[in-house]
Protein backbone atom coordinates (compact mmCIF):
# COMPACT_ATOMS: atom_id res chain seq x y z
CA UNK A 1 0.00 0.00 0.00
CA UNK A 2 2.97 2.13 0.75
CA UNK A 3 5.94 2.43 -1.80
CA UNK A 4 9.16 4.16 -0.97
CA UNK A 5 11.81 5.22 -3.69
CA UNK A 6 14.96 6.28 -2.59
CA UNK A 7 17.25 7.91 -5.08
CA UNK A 8 20.57 10.34 -4.79
CA UNK A 9 23.15 8.25 -4.06
CA UNK A 10 26.42 8.21 -5.48
CA UNK A 11 30.18 8.58 -5.17
CA UNK A 12 31.60 11.68 -3.90
CA UNK A 13 34.43 13.07 -2.30
CA UNK A 14 35.70 13.70 1.49
CA UNK A 15 34.08 16.81 2.07
CA UNK A 16 31.19 17.19 -0.47
CA UNK A 17 27.75 17.28 -0.56
CA UNK A 18 24.94 14.81 -1.61
CA UNK A 19 21.03 14.87 -1.19
CA UNK A 20 19.19 11.73 -1.28
CA UNK A 21 15.37 11.86 -1.54
CA UNK A 22 12.88 9.97 -0.79
CA UNK A 23 9.46 9.97 -2.20
CA UNK A 24 6.51 8.27 -0.75
CA UNK A 25 3.47 6.72 -2.66
CA UNK A 26 0.38 4.55 -2.36
CA UNK A 27 -2.98 4.98 0.22
CA UNK A 28 -1.18 7.21 2.81
CA UNK A 29 -3.68 8.43 5.00
CA UNK A 30 -0.86 10.14 7.37
CA UNK A 31 2.85 10.27 8.12
CA UNK A 32 3.75 9.90 12.00
CA UNK A 33 7.75 10.21 11.11
CA UNK A 34 9.83 9.94 8.01
CA UNK A 35 13.79 9.09 8.69
CA UNK A 36 16.99 7.89 6.90
CA UNK A 37 19.02 4.83 8.45
CA UNK A 38 22.40 3.66 7.01
CA UNK A 39 24.25 0.12 7.12
CA UNK A 40 28.01 0.04 6.22
CA UNK A 41 28.90 -3.30 5.66
CA UNK A 42 29.56 -5.72 8.51
CA UNK A 43 27.36 -3.25 10.64
CA UNK A 44 24.18 -2.84 12.17
CA UNK A 45 21.28 -0.77 10.44
CA UNK A 46 21.70 2.73 12.30
CA UNK A 47 19.21 5.83 12.96
CA UNK A 48 20.43 8.90 10.98
CA UNK A 49 17.75 11.45 11.58
CA UNK A 50 14.16 11.49 11.69
CA UNK A 51 11.59 14.24 11.02
CA UNK A 52 8.13 13.84 12.70
CA UNK A 53 4.86 15.20 11.49
CA UNK A 54 5.05 18.76 13.37
CA UNK A 55 8.19 19.27 11.60
CA UNK A 56 10.74 18.35 14.55
CA UNK A 57 13.70 16.40 13.52
CA UNK A 58 16.67 14.80 15.64
CA UNK A 59 20.47 13.38 14.16
CA UNK A 60 22.60 10.85 15.56
CA UNK A 61 25.21 13.25 16.84
CA UNK A 62 28.00 11.63 14.20
CA UNK A 63 25.94 13.53 11.58
CA UNK A 64 24.83 16.50 13.38
CA UNK A 65 25.44 19.79 12.28
CA UNK A 66 26.50 18.06 9.06
CA UNK A 67 23.16 16.13 7.35
CA UNK A 68 19.77 17.81 7.46
CA UNK A 69 16.26 16.14 6.80
CA UNK A 70 13.70 17.97 5.60
CA UNK A 71 10.46 17.54 3.70
CA UNK A 72 8.28 18.88 0.43
CA UNK A 73 4.73 17.76 1.54
CA UNK A 74 3.29 18.69 -1.63
CA UNK A 75 6.11 16.40 -3.27
CA UNK A 76 5.17 13.47 -0.53
CA UNK A 77 8.92 13.46 -0.39
CA UNK A 78 11.22 13.73 2.10
CA UNK A 79 15.46 14.80 1.79
CA UNK A 80 18.59 14.36 3.40
CA UNK A 81 21.19 16.82 2.70
CA UNK A 82 24.29 15.69 3.62
CA UNK A 83 27.39 17.60 3.36
CA UNK A 84 31.30 17.30 4.67
CA UNK A 85 31.00 13.78 3.65
CA UNK A 86 33.57 11.50 5.40
CA UNK A 87 34.67 8.43 4.96
CA UNK A 88 32.84 6.84 7.51
CA UNK A 89 29.51 8.27 5.93
CA UNK A 90 29.71 5.21 3.21
CA UNK A 91 27.04 3.04 3.68
CA UNK A 92 23.53 1.94 1.97
CA UNK A 93 21.24 4.55 2.85
CA UNK A 94 17.44 3.33 3.53
CA UNK A 95 14.11 5.51 3.77
CA UNK A 96 12.13 4.69 6.47
CA UNK A 97 8.26 5.83 6.84
CA UNK A 98 6.04 5.17 10.14
CA UNK A 99 2.84 5.82 7.96
CA UNK A 100 -0.58 5.13 8.19
CA UNK A 101 -2.59 3.72 5.38
CA UNK A 102 -6.31 3.57 4.18
CA UNK A 103 -7.10 1.59 7.19
CA UNK A 104 -5.30 4.20 9.68
CA UNK A 105 -2.90 1.62 11.25
CA UNK A 106 0.48 2.35 11.36
CA UNK A 107 2.84 0.41 9.95
CA UNK A 108 6.77 0.83 9.12
CA UNK A 109 7.90 0.70 5.73
CA UNK A 110 11.01 0.62 4.14
CA UNK A 111 12.55 2.24 0.94
CA UNK A 112 14.72 -0.32 -1.03
CA UNK A 113 18.51 1.37 -0.30
CA UNK A 114 20.60 4.01 -2.24
CA UNK A 115 24.29 3.51 -1.77
CA UNK A 116 26.63 6.48 -0.66
CA UNK A 117 30.31 6.01 -1.32
CA UNK A 118 32.73 8.70 0.12
CA UNK A 119 36.13 8.55 -1.15
CA UNK A 120 38.95 10.23 -3.13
Amino acid sequence: QVQLVESGGGLVQPGGSLRLSCAASGSIFSVNHMAWYRQAPGKERELVARMFSGGSDDYQDSVKGRFTISRDNAKNTVYLQMSALKPEDTAVYYCYGRIATADRIHRSWWGQGTQVTVSS
